[in-house]
């Protein structure tokens, strides 16, 4: 196991939040914590290969509306601990580690906001706990089973994960996003790696999406849709228009949960796959504007 030095951390534009720690299994997982304790929780799950960071330009605005914002750095990124074998990354243990880390933090009313993979591993936790969440919304993200057609980009992407001897963390970012990414920004998503040691999980993650029907993780994704499609609760998409991994995938999750019908869906525009860097006031604008949609 590997800890990224707090100091790589230091001096990060525009980005005041201290770590919150909690130890999980032996590793210890990091957090944002911010705004008033006794406010509605926002859960902001990032996917990969970004962190927190991803989420700096949505707290100020979830804070000010009296939210308690809630952004986890998953296993192997950000400012978490990173195992370093391969081996150690599976879809079944990213799903227990942050289901665990859950139960520690305690938190209730949720609002679940999730994209990337923090929507495969989101989603799993809002159906493993329902009790705990007030209402779900997902952003350039699903929950495949394997049986679904899969985007060329997306194996593209999977094979470079699996076979690029170089794996430039921040320009990987970049490329996410419609509208450039600064030289700070991209400093800021290599600062969790620097070793090739350290990116253990950002290289394996693509290799764990379930893609044939043989996925070991088939069977639990599609007991979380059985979740799903009885879920009555507030169900928002907000999918960008310019993300060529998961365009269309909004007519999924407004198709088949409950909860999506009669809700303010909204396609952001101008926004890449990483909708956080290029839309993220707007995104956090329809989140507030969410939170006030009773359960």
């Amino acid at each position: 196991m590997l800890r990224t030095p707090d100091t790589r951390f230091d001096h990060l534009a525009d980005f005041p939040y201290a770590p919150r720690y909690q130890t999980v299994g032996g590793l210890r997982m990091a957090c944002i914590d911010e705004g008033p304790r006794d406010g509605p929780v926002v859960l902001l799950m990032h996917g990969e290969p970004t962190w927190g960071y991803l989420y700096r330009t949505m707290i100020p605005t979830l804070v000010a509306a009296g939210c308690r914002v809630v952004a986890p750095d998953l296993v192997g990124l950000g400012r978490s601990d990173k195992p370093v074998r391969r081996e150690d990354y599976t879809y079944a243990h990213h799903v227990a580690w942050m289901n665990a880390w859950l139960e520690a933090m305690d938190l209730r009313g949720i609002t679940l906001f999730c994209q990337d993979w923090g929507s495969l591993i989101g989603l799993r936790m809002a159906c493993a706990a329902p009790e705990r969440f007030a209402r779900i919304a997902v952003g350039n993200g699903g929950l495949p089973t394997g049986t679904e057609k899969i985007p060329r980009a997306f194996h593209l992407w999977r094979a470079f994960s699996r076979y690029s001897p170089l794996f430039p963390i921040g320009r990987i970012v970049a490329t996410g996003c419609a509208k450039g990414l600064s030289a700070d920004a991209r400093r800021a998503y290599d600062a969790p790696f620097p070793t090739r040691h350290h990116m253990a999980s950002a290289r394996a993650f693509p290799s764990l999406v379930p893609i044939t029907p043989d996925n070991p993780e088939r069977a639990a994704n599609e007991a979380a849709w059985r979740v799903l499609e009885n879920w009555h609760k507030p169900f928002l998409t907000l999918f960008s228009n310019r993300d060529p991994i998961t365009r269309g995938i909004w007519r999924v999750f407004q198709t088949r949960v409950p909860g999506a019908q009669g809700q303010a869906h909204r396609k952001i525009e101008g926004g890449g796959h990483f909708l956080q860097e290029d839309c993220g006031p707007a995104v956090a604008q329809a989140l507030v504007e969410f939170v006030r949609v009773e359960a």
